[in-house]
């Protein structure tokens, strides 16, 4: 039986959203408590990571995916050092389960949209999962930092999509903004980063995901700063770019409006 493909019209590839979650964010403030290291908080963490997610992730993404990871030993070379790590955006729970199963044993944490941790049970629970989410105002920025810091100091990947916005399926790089290399340009830290393709496996409707995986790349630290993000960005970017092309399964047909002709019919 033949794939039945669906089309989805987009117009602005750094800003229109296709997660369909409808989640109310709620206001992450100066009060949100980013790192949890109380003896409670660090047994959730071990429970809802170590013995939840992980082996949960593992049966799923085999199973369901036939995940496989590419390349994954270049991620030696940061050696006990904590780093970032980059990729596309392309699928509500794959994203949340690829990062953790790329850098196992090392642990990860995951910058994201406030929505992660504003869901009514699993919002309570996707921070002892390494949910950062993105603040809202001056004094929860601080925090932020804090636990960016804190977490790579204790040697784990922090890992970003700079996509933010996730398209899924959808087999392309979009472009996205240099704004957060700006911490490991700060930090003076290794960058990888993951290239989620879709590709075919015999006569399944689902495709295999294929993740690989590249790096490290670092910035020339005799420019300025804001160049050198600038240049870590292009550097990912080119990478995911060429990564990308080995998806050869598009469940989801992406098509930019023609806004001028629409504009014509006004």
């Amino acid at each position: 039986m033949k794939l039945k493909q669906r089309t989805i019209y987009y117009q602005d590839e750094l800003h229109d959203e296709f997660a369909g979650d409808h989640i109310k964010a709620k206001h992450i403030g100066q009060d949100y408590r980013y790192i949890r290291v109380r003896l409670l908080e660090r047994m959730l963490h071990g429970f809802w990571y170590g013995i939840v997610a992980v082996p949960l992730a593992r049966l799923y993404m085999k199973l369901h995916f036939s995940h496989k990871i590419i390349n994954k030993e270049v991620l030696k070379q940061a050696g006990n050092s904590g780093f970032y790590l980059y990729g596309n955006h392309t699928h509500f729970l794959a994203d949340a389960l690829i990062p953790t199963l790329v850098n196992y044993p090392r642990e990860t944490a995951v910058i994201v949209h406030p929505n992660n941790v504003s869901m009514p049970v699993l919002g309570r629970i996707t921070p002892y999962l390494g949910a950062l989410p993105l603040p809202d105002d001056r004094g929860a920025m601080k925090h932020f930092l804090e636990a960016l810091t804190w977490h790579t100091d204790c040697g784990d990947c922090i890992m970003i999509y700079p996509e933010a916005h996730i398209w899924p399926f959808y087999t392309g790089i979009r472009p996205f903004p240099d704004t957060s290399f700006r911490y490991p340009v700060q930090q003076k830290l290794p960058v990888f980063c993951l290239t989620n393709t879709y590709q075919r496996r015999g006569k399944s409707h689902i495709p295999q995901i294929v993740t690989y995986l590249d790096g490290p790349f670092y910035p020339d630290a005799e420019l300025p700063a804001k160049l050198q993000k600038t240049q870590l960005r292009d550097q990912v970017y080119e990478a995911m770019g060429k990564r990308a092309q080995n998806s050869n399964m598009e469940m989801i047909r992406y098509i930019k409006k023609d806004t001028d002709r629409e504009k014509s019919f006004i």
